[in-house]
């Protein structure tokens, strides 16, 4: 895709005027650092980063039959979702691969606000919209930008602008007045850091951006750091760690899968979904230390101690905060235990490799003190 057909979103300018590279990804035209992508995961991890993700899709599914409709594709239960609650969940083709990973949730009393991914959110929507009936509707919220704000200060820096934002706990949203106009709030995002999703009127983006980067506790963060942050903290990303052909089973994410969904098997792949379940899948996603040489990147062989492949690393890098690499891939179950030793084939040389859990960095979400 040339410079010349890629989209922007809303803070194209205000990125160039601080300096960004930028790159296509996912058609858009997106920072993927500003000084330095080793710097901002750092910056992140101790500070407050701030994300331009609004070339991700919005949407909310209303109507009397929105959340039954919403649960033919969806294998959680948003039924017994409260109000000011979300959760991710993934939308499943007939086969029970994953058409994309989303976040929803009920921050009002009108239906479903929902976050898809920007390479898939086009296909989300037509699926949407030529599989929806009854009395649920499509409305894609293309006049919003989504701005994250992630870190251990990230909260400080929000409960400033607005106080009840203190409230909140991780997966808590409302719809509700800040910076004087009309934003839909998540504490969420996606990588392991405390922080905030906020969709905002495109129009008044900008204006925030900046009044947002006004706080010294708070820098730009691009896509680069973005990647890295949410590799360390074991989060998949479509169309590399999971993509139509993949279940939840294979791509460890059986989280997303409800008891009473389970039970009633009314969504989409289900047969194949609770068979793996059952009887195991015939790969597995697991998170591997890569304990010399180059990083191992996607693409990259997965051998058994012998040196027979057995499956491919989905993403990997160094990791920032550990100082070695790391990669996520698939292989089979019988090579998926904590501790098993591999290897991974990189620029036709073998290194060692061991299977290890994830997340790779503890996720420090911020989750409210029970009472």
């Amino acid at each position: 895709m040339t410079d010349e057909t890629l989209k922007t979103t809303v803070l194209n300018a205000a990125h160039r005027a601080l300096g960004a590279r930028m790159v296509g990804f996912g058609g858009y035209d997106m920072p993927v650092q500003y000084e330095g992508v080793l710097a901002e995961h750092r910056w992140t991890r101790e500070h407050a980063g701030l994300f331009d993700v609004s070339h991700m899709g919005q949407c909310k599914i209303t109507g009397a039959d929105a959340i039954d409709q919403f649960q033919r594709f969806v294998p959680g239960d948003y039924h017994v979702l409260k109000a000011g609650k979300q959760k991710y969940s993934l939308l499943l083709n007939e086969q029970g691969g994953i058409i994309d990973d989303l976040m929803a949730g009920k921050p009002d009393h009108d239906g479903l606000f929902v976050v898809v991914n920007a390479g898939n959110k086009d296909e989300d929507f037509a699926f949407w919209s030529a599989n929806l009936s009854g009395d649920a509707t499509l409305t894609v919220l293309d006049d919003r930008a989504l701005i994250a704000i992630q870190g251990p200060e990230a909260a400080e820096v929000m409960v400033a602008h607005e106080p009840v934002l203190a409230e909140f706990g991780f997966m808590d949203c409302a719809r509700l007045m800040l910076f004087g106009v009309d934003c839909y709030v998540s504490r969420s995002g996606y990588t392991g850091e405390d922080g905030y999703e906020i969709s905002v009127p495109a129009a008044d983006a900008e204006r925030i951006w900046n009044e947002i980067l006004k706080d010294a506790r708070v820098k730009p963060i691009g896509l680069g750091a973005r990647d890295s942050l949410r590799l360390e903290a074991g989060l998949p990303l479509h169309g590399h760690d999971i993509d139509p052909t993949t279940s939840p089973v294979e791509g460890a994410l059986t989280f997303a899968l409800s008891k009473s969904r389970k039970e009633a098997a009314d969504f989409n792949g289900a047969e194949r979904i609770l068979k793996e379940l059952a009887d195991g899948p015939s790969r597995v996603r697991v998170g591997l230390s890569v304990k010399e040489g180059a990083p191992a990147r996607e693409g990259a062989e997965i051998a058994d101690a012998d040196g027979n492949v057995i499956g491919k690393v989905t993403s990997g890098g160094p990791s920032p905060t550990l100082g070695r690499n790391i990669a996520m891939g698939y292989v089979p179950p019988s090579h998926a235990a904590l501790g098993t030793e591999l290897k991974v084939i990189v620029r036709g040389k073998a290194a060692a490799a061991e299977v290890i859990d994830m997340p790779f960095v503890a996720q420090r979400y911020y989750r409210k003190p029970k009472v």
